[in-house]
């Protein structure tokens, strides 16, 4: 069965270079029309070129399909109202949003500036919350919407100088994990990928033979498909890269129960500290009080 997105429109953020060239080119050869973002900067977050989003537009439309350039920064409140406009206004709905967009600036913690924090949250956080701020009444009207939201290794397992970057991408985990509730009854699916791939951002720390091997057209896939109508699932962490898939979820474990009888002491912590942090029979989580199996097993699904 061929996915096909004819009829679909597509914003993808930082889709001028790497991952979001790849997932433009894909979507839009599979039909949908797509919305191009890239502010063109450096990998800092420096500069501006409109050549590398036009760049993305021309291969597109010289290939048969349609596609606008977006130039401005996902930072920018207003531009994340810009991009659903032009949407709007040329093709009359958004279907799909990649926020994909992002800069580092890798610092040990005692090395971080606010600018260098700032700048990366400003990027990865407010950039991802500007665009579906403006999207979702969009996606709550047509009762559906696909969201493809970016994080990292290092939001999730954590990574040595990132905690700037670690810590947007964590932020976006946590974004995903009460939009999925929100876009339930809408048809809204909030899934994350977690990519490794040769880009732009990690060129510098690899060689061409890895460069190869992790390219990005090898976490496209997942990417795409996670943009589906046939998708239905939400909330859901992927890992992709270099030929490996993988699903990533937070877990909780049984835990010990003392007691409201009387109060606890630090003592006994410390005595079920063992117990208190035993993963056995650990449990997926859908949200604070209910079990992805539980949730699963609920009238609260998409059957769409």
């Amino acid at each position: 069965m061929t996915l096909d997105f004819t009829g679909r429109v597509a914003i993808v953020t930082g889709a001028g270079n790497g991952l979001g060239r790849s997932y433009a080119l894909e979507l839009a050869s599979r039909g949908a029309k797509v919305l191009v973002n890239d502010l063109g900067g450096d990998i800092f977050g420096t500069g501006d070129d409109a050549a590398p989003a036009q760049k993305v537009v021309d291969e597109i439309t010289a290939a048969g399909g349609e596609a606008l350039p977006n130039l401005g920064s996902v930072s920018d409140y207003d531009n994340g109202l810009e991009m659903v406009r032009q949407c709007m206004d040329a093709w009359g709905r958004v279907d799909v949003v990649v926020t994909n967009a992002g800069i580092l600036r890798d610092k040990a913690m005692h090395n971080i500036s606010e600018e260098d924090w700032d700048i990366i949250f400003d990027v990865h956080m407010k950039g991802t919350y500007a665009v579906l701020h403006h999207v979702w009444p969009v996606f709550r009207q047509q009762g559906y919407g696909r969201v493809v939201l970016t994080s990292s290794s290092s939001g999730i397992w954590g990574n040595f100088g990132q905690a700037n970057y670690g810590a947007a991408k964590a932020a976006n985990l946590g974004l995903m994990n009460v939009l999925k509730q929100e876009g339930l009854k809408y048809n809204v699916t909030v899934n994350t990928l977690m990519p490794g791939a040769g880009t732009r951002l990690t060129a510098t720390v690899m060689d061409e033979e890895r460069l190869e091997q992790m390219k990005p057209e090898f976490v496209t896939p997942a990417v795409v498909y996670m943009c589906s109508e046939e998708n239905k699932d939400s909330g859901m962490m992927i890992e992709a890269g270099a030929g490996n898939f993988n699903r990533a979820v937070v877990v909780k474990g049984p835990g010990i129960e003392f007691g409201t009888d009387s109060l606890p002491s630090v003592e006994w912590v410390h005595e079920n500290w063992s117990s208190i942090t035993s993963l056995e029979g650990a449990t997926a989580m859908w949200n604070g009080r209910q079990t992805v199996d539980e949730f699963n097993a609920s009238d609260a699904p998409l059957k769409g």
